[in-house]
């Protein structure tokens, strides 16, 4: 895809190059490329040279001799002999500078006898010397005794063949005399913009002519200046035709409404990978996952990557990019950063002998084999199905499988079968007619089609024009097919973009400031409302979009919406993605907050095609025809079978004149114009502008590709170093946009300000906080082991203090962090202290059955030690061993870097200021350890309780059923499933004994892996004939502050803003207040307002429902108050309870139901309440009467019943009997009030966790 080429060129082409064997410098063996000296002579690699380039430098894009070297023969020389023949191979390029641009090679590969007696000899010597080192290498082999060896002996590859030494030099050897030495050789074209079919064309009859018996019309140079200076780029919308030796060549450019210039045939690309598969290698793109190409062929490798990135269309991959990765660079696939490399096989087919520096995030593709590795955890693309559906069909419509091939098809399938009169293809027309002839029914058919007056022969001849029609296209029947084929490929996946952000632009945050304090703060500025824009998604699309919006790619795409500036391709990108956006805007009216689900096909696709049709069928340009140059007698005369050296002078220079350069001249003056008026329009000198716009480009990214030039030790550690530095920058982006979330969400949730993180959106920043970690423990690894590097580094720590842990040893384990002091709870106990141990937590996901690979354990231990507040403690401790990490470990790794590494243990230590249930909440099946410790009152400790105590734990995902408590205990050690955050905790006793009274104090339950304490308050009475009479319990938690949060920060955790009711708890905290009406009526608001937020929350990321229903001030205390209010006291010591009034008013209710006083409305509501009071009384729970009144609030906030209820009781006569005249519910204007809030609860379904209301058959 052409992406970010200089403007400057017109040129169709701006180098030809030579590239082969330097005769002069004789054989030098290719260090750089693995060499091995134990293969054969003939199968090692020698260095290439650029042997001549014309011309010799032009002024927009200075030639990079060592890049185009490598490039055009990344395995350097090959040496053949006649009996290994080989085709030409053709490979494209690509040189990414350093400002983004790019310039395409396209090369030519091809044998050329060796003439050079002096090669020849070298080449001979090379091989005795191998023979005599293969022959020394067996005589030392031990003889293999007679029983072993096999009958017949198979037949050995000749590299591998038996010990005779006359087998050695009959297939390991070169005679000179016998023998004809071949060498490999490259003619190359470098061009701004991928004409790849084009350049093949020019390339493939230039090697034509240079081989062929009879001399071309005209000499090489010739054509060479023709394509050079003669033929211009075409332009936009445009199609052109020059020549090439023996054929026109044609080649076309996309209109301003067309997707933009691709020419590599996707068609292979799809062959080779299936669908499924690429669909799969694209996400891992657009996620920026680390993509590794792997190919025996260097064109595979470059088609794969550009297809990819293509697709992409309208986003850009912003990291490192190269295609064909030459054998020299290898040790750039240690780089941390994301990138998309194409590496040779180099003849070695078994994959499992590939050492990879780290694998963990790692999407590894073997092209040839039809084969993808994906990362774990690897989200579905949306829409799948129906995309691979569409695929599919799109595939069919043009013969193809869309699982793939193994064999690529050679010659493209034809659609429709034609009349060639030879091999039996019949015409669909003579088909038709011969089966009208001969079939009754169908002649019957036929003369009641011709009685409407429709012609079939008319319709015939329109089938033959329009295959006539097909055969004026200026272009190779498989030429048109390809771009079919590509263009509805294309359109196919630019629609799932445009549909998928239809509603981008209204979530694209505008910068309120000047564009130079943008770019100053851009880190710090989010420049895209993601929440707000995921929360208009549908469910499954979630966790791919999440992940994708965090991407630079997505980051960079929005930053040139929101600077608009002179990014030529870029620029026509956007331009062209907003008029899709606007049309899929203007057909579907979506509405913004509508999730929606429908899949929309692509419609381009016609309109696409017969753009490119119209071009095709009438060539807008024809260039110069090529005509003999002024060259010297003599010049231009080449012996046929080699490809010369070119006379440099005459292709040294172009024309002084075209007429294409001067037609060109005042669109460049306008394109200044543009650019003059857009710089005063922000502002700027062109200067500053050429720096922010870099700045622009550059935004979060390191190095787009490998210096090619200098490959000295000193470029290599600067290299290093950027990526030390850069991985320091993510980390420090990384922990800020986490911090700022989190916070950001907690602060909501205590009544600040506006949430904007969502539980798919937390889960892929931790998830994208391992991969950062995963590749800074990859950089600069000695040697790989394992999948991941973090992992790997953890097991050896744990062996080393292993083995230095012995028996005898005293003092804590391995890894233990000593606590200084006891944390007391609020009830005044303390709890027994829980080991603080890096290998502890290690042996804890040890043990976790469900996660079966390195990658997987490593990132549970991540998100362990982040629930634990302990990630910096813990890698501070793993790093400290600074002998194992100089053994596992380069200099120039990350990890020692000393500062660096300081730093990035700082970064991760402000997780500790948050809270993280991610280990929680994703490994949900796992069996975990919990303690329970029942905590007695201090007055009345209970010492003679004599019933059997049990306990029913419960949480957001299980409850554990009931727990007996041995006898004379008060903790208890069970393990279960995975609960969850902890909600509710059920107790009582089975009454039996002398004394079956028990005053508790609280109930404390903590998760022995995470460490997570959770305190259930009581503070009353269970027993019969004491406080209301319960046996039984529902306590609500609340989660304590760790004990190793407060060892290691002492900074107090963030409270909420304190509402009337805690203000006044806080100043009476040991009587309690009376509340007057006012204050009853915040309680209420407050309450009610919990839980519509709770509501309005992304659904994995609301909390517990049960604490703001029955916990401290929520919606069941709230209403306590306002039945307590002006409640008339009780006389002679008898306790009277809310309960005792309703059971009263049920009676009320009840008798005037018999009566039939009220209107039909009334005695409906009358009759709910009176059946919801008989089912909580006749339940089979001794939960007492404060109990009751909770699970009566329950079940009507759940059935929407409250406000009903509260008139009912309001205009009751027990009321008046029961209650004050100052009362509250005889306050009219307060009880309609009270009645308008409570109906805010109706729009919401409330589902209550089953242990409020087990044993209500309601």
């Amino acid at each position: 895809m052409t992406t970010g080429f200089s403007s400057s060129s017109v040129r169709f082409a701006d180098y030809f190059v030579i590239c082969g064997l330097d005769t002069e410098s004789g054989l030098e063996p290719d260090e750089l490329s693995g060499e091995n000296f134990e293969q054969s002579p003939l199968r090692r690699t020698f260095k290439s040279k650029v042997l001549a380039h014309y011309p010799d430098n032009v002024e927009w894009n200075p030639f990079d001799q060592d890049a185009v070297g490598m490039l055009c023969m990344p395995k350097g020389l090959c040496f053949r002999t006649q009996r290994d023949a080989e085709e030409p191979q053709f490979h494209t390029f690509i040189i990414t500078r350093e400002d983004g641009s790019r310039s395409y090679g396209f090369a030519l590969t091809f044998l050329e006898e060796v003439r050079s007696a002096q090669i020849c000899s070298a080449m001979q010597t090379l091989y005795h010397m191998h023979n005599a080192a293969q022959y020394d290498i067996i005589q030392q082999a031990p003889p293999t005794p007679l029983h072993i060896l096999p009958q017949a002996p198979p037949l050995a590859p000749p590299e591998r063949s038996g010990p005779s030494p006359s087998r050695l030099q009959r297939f390991n050897s070169y005679d000179i005399t016998r023998d004809t030495l071949y060498v490999s050789k490259c003619i190359c074209l470098l061009a701004p913009l991928a004409f790849q079919s084009a350049c093949r064309k020019v390339l493939e009859q230039l090697h034509r002519a240079s081989i062929s018996a009879q001399p071309p019309p005209l000499p090489l140079e010739s054509y060479v200046y023709n394509v050079l200076y003669e033929v211009p780029l075409p332009p936009v919308g445009r199609s052109l035709r020059f020549s090439g030796v023996y054929a026109p060549v044609v080649c076309q450019r996309p209109g301003a409404a067309e997707l933009p210039l691709f020419d590599f045939p996707l068609a292979d690309v799809f062959l080779l990978l299936g669908a499924e598969n690429l669909l799969q290698l694209f996400t891992c793109a657009l996620l920026e996952i680390q993509i590794l190409l792997y190919s025996q062929h260097y064109q595979r490798l470059m088609a794969v990557a550009e297809s990819i990135t293509a697709l992409m269309f309208p986003f850009q991959w912003q990291h490192v990019y190269v295609p064909i990765l030459p054998a020299s660079l290898m040790h750039f696939l240690d780089a941390p950063v994301p990138y998309l490399m194409g590496l040779h096989a180099n003849g070695q087919q078994d994959r499992s002998k590939l050492e990879l520096p780290q694998e963990a995030n790692l999407c590894f593709v073997d092209v040839d084999n039809h084969c993808v590795e994906l990362p774990e955890d690897l989200p579905q693309f949306p829409q799948r199905g129906e995309f691979l559906q569409e695929l599919t069909e799109a595939l069919q419509r043009f013969n193809l499988p869309p699982e793939g091939s193994a064999t690529p098809i050679p010659h493209r399938p034809r659609p429709r079968c034609h009349d060639d009169k030879r091999n039996g293809n019949v015409g669909v027309a003579a088909l038709d007619s011969a089966l009208l002839r001969e079939n009754a029914t169908i002649a019957r058919l036929q003369a009641l089609v011709k009685k409407t007056g429709i012609s079939l022969e008319k319709l015939d001849s329109k089938e033959e024009a329009d295959d006539g029609k097909d055969m004026k296209l200026q272009c190779d029947p498989d030429e048109w097919w390809t771009q079919r084929l590509n263009i509805t490929l294309r359109e196919v996946f630019a629609n799932r973009f445009a549909q998928m952000f239809a509603d981008y632009e209204v979530f694209v945050i505008q910068p309120s400031q000047d564009k130079e304090a943008w770019f100053s703060n851009r880190d710090q500025m989010q420049n895209f409302d993601k929440a707000s824009f995921l929360s208009d998604q549908p469910e499954p699309s979630l966790p791919f979009l999440s992940r994708f919006l965090e991407t630079q790619t997505f980051a960079s795409f929005i930053d040139s919406k929101i600077l608009h500036h002179d990014d030529e391709e870029h620029a026509h990108a956007l331009r062209l993605f907003d008029a899709r956006v606007d049309k899929v805007r203007m057909l579907n009216v979506r509405t913004p907050t509508l999730h929606t689900e429908l899949y929309q096909r692509a419609t381009h696709i016609e309109e696409a095609e017969r753009a490119i049709e119209a071009r095709l069928r009438k060539i807008d340009h024809t260039a110069l025809h090529p005509h003999l140059l002024d060259m010297r007698i003599g010049q231009g005369r080449y012996q046929p079978g080699f490809f010369p050296r070119l006379q440099a002078d005459v292709l040294a220079t172009g024309p002084s004149s075209n007429k294409w350069t001067k037609r060109s001249a005042p669109a460049q003056w306008r394109r200044r114009d543009r650019q003059k008026q857009h710089a005063e329009h922000l502002y700027l000198d062109n200067d500053q502008r050429e720096k922010y716009i870099q700045e622009a480009r550059n935004l979060g990214t390191t190095i787009r590709q490998p210096k090619l030039s200098n490959l000295s030790p000193s470029v290599i550690a600067q290299t290093n170093w950027k990526f030390v530095e850069g991985l320091l920058k993510e980390c420090r982006t990384k922990t800020k946009r986490m911090l700022v979330e989190k916070m950001g969400r907690e602060a909501v949730e205590l009544g600040h300000g506006e949430g904007s993180i969502t539980g798919v959106e937390e889960n892929t920043l931790i998830a994208s906080l391992c991969d950062l970690l995963e590749r800074i423990w990859s950089h600069g690894l000695q040697v790989k082991q394992g999948k991941s590097a973090l992992w790997s580094h953890l097991l050896h720590y744990q062996e080393s203090k292993e083995k230095k842990d012995t028996p005898c040893t005293l003092g804590p384990p391995p890894g233990f962090i000593q606590e200084q002091e006891r944390r007391k709870s609020d009830a005044g106990c303390s709890l027994p202290l829980l080991k603080v141990s890096l290998i502890q937590d290690m042996r804890h996901v040890q043990h976790m059955g469900e996660i079966k690979t390195e990658v997987g354990r490593a990132r549970a231990w991540v998100r362990l030690s982040m629930e634990k507040k302990l990630l910096s403690t813990h890698l501070k401790l793993l790093l400290s061993d600074h002998e194992l990490t100089k053994k596992l470990y380069k200099r120039y790794a990350f990890l020692r870097c000393d500062d660096e590494k300081e730093q990035f243990l700082y970064h991760l230590l402000s997780f500790n200021a948050v809270d993280y249930f991610c280990f929680t909440n994703v490994f949900t099946t796992i069996m975990i350890p919990y303690h329970v410790w029942v905590i007695p009152s201090k007055k009345l400790g209970g010492s003679m309780f004599t019933a059997n105590p049990w306990v029913c734990v419960s949480g957001e995902l299980a409850e554990t059923g009931v727990l007996q408590l041995p006898k004379n205990t008060l903790d208890i050690t069970f393990e279960c499933q995975n609960l969850g955050r902890l909600t509710t905790v059920q107790m009582g006793h089975d009454n039996s004994g002398l004394y079956a009274k028990w005053l508790v104090d609280s109930v404390m339950v903590r998760n022995e892996i995470t460490g997570h304490a959770y305190r259930f308050p009581c503070g009353r009475w269970l027993g019969k004939g004491v406080d209301d009479g319960s046996l039984e319990r529902i306590l609500v938690g609340e989660l304590l502050c760790s004990e190793t949060e407060e060892r290691l920060s002492r900074t107090p955790p963030m409270q909420p803003s304190p509402g009337m009711m805690r203000r006044l708890v806080a100043i009476s905290p040991n009587s309690k207040p009376k509340l007057n009406t006012g204050q009853i009526q915040e309680g209420v608001g407050e309450a009610i307002n919990g839980i519509v937020k709770h509501f309005h929350k992304p659904e994995k990321e609301r909390g517990s429902l049960t604490l703001l229903l029955c916990g401290e001030y929520g919606l069941v205390w709230a209403l306590e108050q306002v039945f307590l209010h002006g409640f008339k006291s009780p006389r002679l010591f008898k306790n009277i309870f809310i309960w005792d009034f309703l059971e009263k008013a049920q009676v009320c209710f009840e008798s005037a139901e018999r009566q039939q006083q009220q209107d039909e409305n009334w005695l409906s509501r009358a009759r709910l309440f009176c059946r919801v009071m008989r089912a909580i009384n006749v339940s089979p729970r001794n939960i007492g009467k404060d109990g009751k009144f909770q699970m009566l609030v329950c079940l009507g906030a759940r059935d929407h019943l409250l406000h009903h209820w509260i008139a009912l009781l309001a205009d009751c006569p027990i009321t008046m009997q029961m209650y004050e005249d100052s009362a509250l519910l005889k306050d009219h204007s307060l009880v309609n009030s009270l009645i308008r809030v409570l109906q805010t609860l109706q729009e919401f379904n409330i589902t209550l966790e089953a242990s409020l209301i087990k044993g209500i058959g309601l």
